[in-house]
């Protein structure tokens, strides 16, 4: 960044090498110096006082201004000397300058250099000086101006002028042009350490530039951006890493890493604010004892190079080469960027005080942290100057080493230009009206809403027009089968809002959308009401209704035309005060509500509601393996089996029989008992192994049965209430005909092998999956799996659970799902995808009706309440139904896992009361929990081995899960996730919650112990509010598993869970009284 400096100022920055003349002794010392600084990059060498001291006093107190001090041995006369001085810097490339205090002479030692005082902030003013006489200080000034012209002419370039505060402005601004009449001169103010009214008093008196206080800068003070502020106007702002004559950066005990770290931070800070840099003699060598006004030894740089700590010659080299290549203004604007989480300060410099008149800005980033790396705070960098790139543009993280000093540059961006988004044409056919924030929808209604048959969609959205016009809007909603719209009005709720509703009368998919437009009359029935109760004259506004009326009658049809003619012949027989009663008559608006022609009319797009069935949010699953229903391990279970079994699950209140595959099984990489890599004979192999000689996922194992039997089974469930569901496995053993069939539609390594089948981290050696994407099964493979379906739906099956869909496809679910649900849209899909959230999410946006979840991963209170609200209360709930397996036969939750009889009622109170949908894979209810040796599966896994079960294991949990199933039946507030409301139980171990109907007629207050080992008591806080009842309401209650009623009286109320009795508690909230 290259800021243009003002006009009448130094056109770069002053680089200035600050020399202690005490320490040079001779002239050849100081062309040693003069060649230095040159070598390091600085255009100027600055001196202390070169006059006598006359003795051992302070070189700022000089005592004869004729004569140089004997110690420098450059002879004794001024003008010699500093001629020579002069000459050999002009020699080696630099300007020499000299400090100049005005009221030195005759000062004793100790006032006559005044050090800053680091404890005093120059805000506060400055502390009493001795002013001198009027006449002492002219006679002053008239002395100087002689002999600063003198000087001049001998080849001196400038002056570090001391002690501002204690001579008076006019007194610099008169010597400053009287110097300056007969030669150049440049004067730099030294402002540290004075106050800041005596800084501003100095301004417009001729001084070139100043000197920072940034040595003394603990990098997070305001003062020092004030600073800058008030010093803008001297002109450059001279920084320095440490000061002349004062404690070096060096001396302390810290190791000389730290202190050469500190030093380069210090200096690059310096060169960064771009105003100048003064270097004291000895920094760049890691000099620690300070500059003595009163003492040298004259050994010069030889001296100090003998005793260096470190040398960062090369870092002031390039410290100087960046100052005089970029030169800034001096009236560059610096704000502090604050940075409260973390050790980065921030200083961000600009043209101008003012952003938006800024074509550039700087950042200089500093690491307060000498041993860390730390990070820059880029979000506050980006919001602090966000219109300005790159350092606004790239949101990576910025690391500055330990101790760094980094300086990053931003550029004003050419703003985007484009052409107009609208031309005037499509400006005036635009929609005055606004529809927004339509709901339900799923993603911008790309993805239809779920429903059930018989729910009703409550359709908002926010509508409003330019003006204050009065609008009107209806709901159009239909069946997709429909040709034409229903419509019903929308009433205006607030604040913009509108809403409607519909009720959804069939299984299948609906269309809805939502229509406004300005009603003419109603905006005039509007404003001649305001005019009427105003009691003004309405003779015009009079006309202009019936010429409303006329343009109406024009337009309709026959019917309505006839009313509209009666009308205008009403109005025209009328009075006035007639007229008005007429037109503000409710009658004549409906009239004219059905005469709109419904000007600058708006329809939105249409979004789809899917209206499943009720079992699709709704129901209650059992799964077996039907191979382990003959009650022996030797003989394989059959589908005739299968049915005596039907009325002992019915009666345990399930309505859904699930069975994995019941395809035939591959014999290749056959799977043995506990998934051994090799089977017995005699092993039936896992049933997801599908396909043999026998058949594919077109074909019955021929152990289980024939079709004929199959559909046997399904009709006799059907008698029993029951449904079957079927697993839908889109997989392969490598005996499955498709390998011979369409080899194509597999993906072959060069070796003709396929990969085995995987769902990090298992393996299954026994399974290879089909390619969606290669040549040949572009469609084959996708109609083959459609039509599979398809053939299980003619064979009664309504009902697929998919296993692992997220391995397969997004577009080819949807298009499968959207298939056969366009014929048969009582065909449900649950998809068993243990995935990520966004992926499940997906898969019920693209079709599938129900979805396992996370559950199985919930147990502490906190983990089921976040998930929970995640379901209920987010997009989600929408699209997503949760169906709550409390185990599968593929995962033995830790919870279960060896676990005693109370954990296996806590999960099945938990997924029968918080969803709709519950799942129990056959064992739960027996609380088998042995784990396999890895401890994720089940021991004596069913899906290797053919098991026989012992249905009256003692302390089964039977009983309790036809209770609550038998709760769920008669409560519709759990036929669904939905109207779940957490409430406040004063303890961890217990979840409290209520669950409602959409109308509140049903509602539950559930309580469920999560510790399965325990006695647990809550304070538990009920909801009074829900039947806007006070703290000291009653509540009349029935315990639904005890059967007995009572009342509920305070807000407060104690519950206590005994897991050897019960570890849950539902009551049924079934009248209320104040």
């Amino acid at each position: 960044m290259s800021f243009s400096p003002n006009q009448g100022v130094l056109s770069t920055p002053p680089r200035i090498y600050y020399v202690n003349p005490l320490l040079l002794q001779g002239i050849d010392a100081w062309r040693e110096v003069f060649d230095h600084a040159a070598d390091t990059g600085f255009d100027r060498v600055l001196t202390a006082p070169l006059f006598d001291r006359g003795g051992e006093r302070s070189i700022f107190a000089s005592q004869h201004l004729a004569r140089l001090d004997p110690q420098l041995s450059l002879g004794s006369a001024v003008e010699d000397g500093v001629a020579r001085l002069a000459e050999a810097a002009r020699k080696s490339g630099v300007a020499l300058m000299m400090d100049l205090m005005l009221d030195g002479k005759a000062r004793d030692t100790k006032a006559g250099f005044r050090p800053v005082d680091p404890r005093r902030s120059p805000l506060d003013p400055a502390e009493p000086m001795t002013a001198m006489e009027a006449e002492s200080q002219s006679r002053l000034l008239e002395e100087w101006t002689e002999r600063l012209r003198q000087l001049a002419g001998l080849g001196l370039s400038g002056y570090r002028v001391l002690g501002i505060d204690r001579i008076a402005p006019a007194a610099f601004k008169s010597l400053i042009s009287a110097v300056r009449e007969k030669a150049d001169a440049q004067f730099f103010a030294w402002t540290p350490g004075t106050d800041f009214g005596a800084r501003s008093a100095v301004k417009n008196t001729g001084f070139d530039g100043c000197f920072s206080s940034m040595a003394w800068w603990d990098f997070d003070e305001r003062w020092f951006i004030e600073e800058h502020r008030v010093q803008k106007q001297l002109g450059w702002q001279i920084a320095f890493p440490e000061p002349p004559f004062a404690r070096r950066i060096a001396h302390g005990t810290e190791s000389r890493e730290i202190v050469e770290r500190r030093a380069i931070r210090a200096l690059r800070l310096a060169a960064s604010l771009g105003g100048g840099l003064m270097v004291p003699m000895g920094f760049e060598y890691g000099a620690a004892a300070p500059l003595d006004p009163t003492h040298g030894n004259g050994t010069g740089l030889r001296g100090l190079r003998h005793d260096l700590a470190f040398d960062i010659s090369s870092e002031i080299r390039l410290a100087n080469t960046e100052i005089g290549n970029k030169p800034h203004a001096p009236t560059a604007s610096l704000r502090l960027i604050r940075n409260a989480n973390g050790p980065v300060s921030a200083l961000l410099q600009s043209e101008a005080e003012d952003l938006r008149s800024t074509e550039n800005v700087r950042f200089i980033l500093l690491n307060r942290d000498l041993r860390k790396s730390a990070l820059a705070p880029v979000t506050a960098l980006r919001e602090a100057a966000s219109g300005f790139l790159p350092a606004a543009a790239d949101g990576t993280a910025l690391r500055l080493r330990a101790g760094e000093t980094l300086v990053v540059e931003g550029k004003t961006p050419a703003p985007i230009t484009s052409r107009p988004i609208l031309d005037v044409a499509q400006a005036i056919a635009s929609p005055r009206l606004a529809i927004e924030n339509i709901t339900p929808r799923v993603d911008d209604g790309r993805f239809p809403v779920k429903r059930v048959v018989g729910d009703i969609v409550t359709a908002e959205a926010d509508i409003f027009a330019d003006g204050h016009d009065p609008i009107a809007a209806v709901l159009l909603w239909r069946p997709l089968d429909a040709a034409d719209w229903n419509e019903t009005e929308m009433q205006l709720v607030e604040n913009d809002r509108w809403r409607a509703e519909f009720l959804l009368e069939r299984v299948g998919r609906y269309e809805f959308a939502v229509e406004a437009w300005k009603n003419p009359f109603a905006i005039f029935r509007y404003e001649l009401t305001k005019k009427n109760d105003a009691r003004l004259d309405l003779k015009l506004e009079l006309q202009e209704g019936i010429k409303l009326v006329r343009s109406a009658e024009m337009h309709a049809g026959a019917t309505l035309r006839a009313e509209l003619k009666a009308l205008i012949a009403n109005l025209g027989g009328a009075s006035d005060a007639e007229r008005t009663a007429i037109l503000l008559d409710a009658g004549t608006s409906e009239l004219m509500n059905k005469a709109d022609r419904r000007p600058f009319r708006l329809r939105s797009t249409a979004s789809d509601v899917d209206a499943e069935r009720k079992e699709a949010a709704f129901a209650s699953w059992y799964q077996i393996f039907p191979r382990s229903q003959s009650g022996d391990p030797d003989r394989h279970g059959t589908f005739d089996d299968v049915i005596p079994r039907l009325p002992v699950i019915r009666d345990m209140g399930f309505d859904v029989l699930y069975f994995p595959p019941i395809h035939p099984i591959g014999s290749t990489n056959r799977k043995g008992r506990n998934n051994s890599l090799k089977a017995a004979p005699g092993d039936p192999g896992s049933p997801y192994a599908i396909g043999s000689e026998d058949g594919g996922h077109d074909a019955i194992h021929p152990e289980l049965g024939e079709f004929e039997d199959f559909r046997r089974l399904v009709e006799a469930a059907g008698r029993h209430g029951l449904e079957i569901a079927l697993d839908l496995a889109i997989q392969a053993s490598p005996d499955h005909p498709w390998l011979k069939e369409h080899p194509g539609w597999f993906d072959w390594r060069p070796d003709g092998t396929i990969k085995y089948a995987e769902n990090p981290p298992k393996k299954y050696e026994d399974i290879v999956n089909v390619d969606f994407y290669t040549k040949d099964a572009l469609p084959s493979l996708w109609v083959e799996l459609r039509d599979i379906v398809q053939l299980w739906v003619d064979q009664g099956v309504k009902l697929f659970r998919v296993d692992n869909p997220h391995t397969k496809p997004f577009p080819f679910w949807e298009w499968l799902i959207g298939d056969i649900r366009a014929r048969h849209p009582d065909v449900t899909f649950l998809s068993e995808a243990f995935t990520k959230p966004k992926v499940m999410y997906r898969l019920a946006k693209i079709g599938f009706s129900q979805s396992y979840t996370y559950f199985t991963w919930r147990n502490a209170k906190w983990e089921l309440e976040q998930y929970m609200r995640e379901l209920t209360e987010t997009a989600p709930k929408e699209f997503f139904r949760p169906h709550f397996f409390v185990n599968t036969h593929d995962i033995n939750p830790d919870f279960l896992q060896n676990a005693p009889r109370p954990a296996f009622l806590i999960r099945a109170a938990l997924a029968a009361t918080l969803s709709g949908l519950w799942g129990v894979y056959n064992g739960f209810e027996l609380c088998e929990g042995r784990p396999d040796a890895k401890r994720k599966e089940y021991a004596d896994s069913e899906k290797y081995e053919i098991r026989v079960w012992d249905y009256d294991r003692p302390g089964n949990i039977i009983a309790e899960i036809r209770t609550l199933n038998r709760i769920r039946s008669e409560n519709t507030a759990l036929h669904s996730h939905l109207g779940l409301t957490l409430l406040n139980a004063r303890n961890d171990n217990i979840l409290f919650f209520e669950k409602a109907s959409r109308a509140r007629d049903n509602v539950l207050l559930i309580a469920i112990s999560l510790d399965p080992h325990n006695f647990q008591q809550a304070d538990v806080d009920l909801p009074l509010w829900q039947w806007s009842l006070g703290d000291g309401g009653t509540l009349d209650a029935e315990d639904l598993i005890g059967g007995h009623r009572f009342k509920w009286t305070g807000k407060w109320q104690s519950i206590s869970l005994n897991p050897e009795v019960l570890p849950y508690a539902i009551w049924r909230i079934r009248s209320t009284e104040a």
